[in-house]
């Protein structure tokens, strides 16, 4: 159910990422300011997106849960291919053969990955030393490399935002794992006395801020790929040093899994370059070419 629930997760942010943009730019009107944020509360589908949101991240907490880091984390990689496939099927874009290559290999990787690696989960109550070693190591990666994104050219300031951004998402993970623990032993009420929900609100304020900030400044082609990218690598990272998770013990299946987990990589930014630069549905839908 681990695979499951990270797949629901991922399938929900692509339709929270599909449904705000559709809603988003459907008012006749091209209203602005505060009248298109009158509209948009007035718009079902607009709504529904947050509904898709709020589902995404109750997935992603089941997920989380039960599961290890190390594999839910790269399986949120394939929102990208949800949302490549909701853009054919539901707006109508011609998608190039090349960018269906890009997602087939991010899923073969994944794949491949997740079976050769065999994640599998170690401690599930980190020390207090490590939380905190491991909070204060994000977050200071995270603060030099907004300080690095305050110049320089829109691609390397979007870069440096958007790895900072990917690094607290992964941090976010780890906390989001952590609250459903101590949901699950103290209840609602004593969530509210210990530590990670506050963590959680604290780094989901933060890691939001630094992408709206990676995709402000420049293009979605070079933030997109960053932000999918170096989650995973960030959270299997800190999967290991926290909860103690581990991987198959054979150098020969580990180095199949990290060249997997390469390819995954690859499928990632040849996605996210060659897909439709805008979701304006084709002329001709359905047609696609190479």
């Amino acid at each position: 159910m681990v695979i499951v629930f990270a797949l629901l997760a991922a399938l929900s942010n692509a339709v929270n990422v599909i449904t705000q943009h559709i809603a988003s730019t459907s008012d006749p009107r091209r209203s602005s300011g505060w009248r298109l944020v009158l509209y948009l509360f007035r718009n079902p589908l607009w709504l529904f997106g947050w509904v898709a949101l709020a589902a995404a991240f109750v997935f992603q907490a089941l997920a989380l849960h039960d599961g290890e880091v190390s594999i839910v984390q790269p399986l949120l990689a394939t929102e990208l291919v949800f949302v490549l496939v909701l853009r054919q099927v539901w707006i109508h874009q011609s998608i190039l053969l090349v960018t269906w290559g890009g997602a087939a290999l991010t899923c073969v990787g994944l794949v491949v990955f997740i079976v050769a690696g065999e994640p599998r989960g170690g401690h599930p109550t980190p020390t207090s030393h490590h939380w905190i070693a491991a909070t204060v190591t994000c977050s200071a990666a995270a603060a030099v490399l907004t300080a690095l994104a305050q110049r320089g050219s829109p691609s390397r300031r979007a870069a440096l935002y958007a790895s900072a951004s990917a690094t607290l998402w992964a941090l976010e993970a780890t906390f989001i794992k952590a609250t459903t623990d101590t949901l699950t032993q103290f209840g609602v009420a004593g969530m509210f006395t210990h530590w990670p929900v506050y963590a959680l609100a604290i780094g989901g304020a933060a890691g939001t801020l630094l992408q709206q900030a990676a995709l402000h400044v420049g293009p979605l082609r070079v933030s997109q790929p960053i932000l999918v990218i170096i989650d995973p690598i960030v959270s299997i990272a800190l999967s290991v040093w926290l909860f103690e998770e581990h991987f198959v013990p054979n150098a020969a299946v580990l180095t199949v899994a990290a060249a997997a987990f390469a390819v995954m990589c690859v499928g990632v930014v040849l996605l996210t370059q060659t897909a439709p630069a805008t979701m304006k549905a084709s002329s001709a839908p359905g047609v696609t070419a190479s």
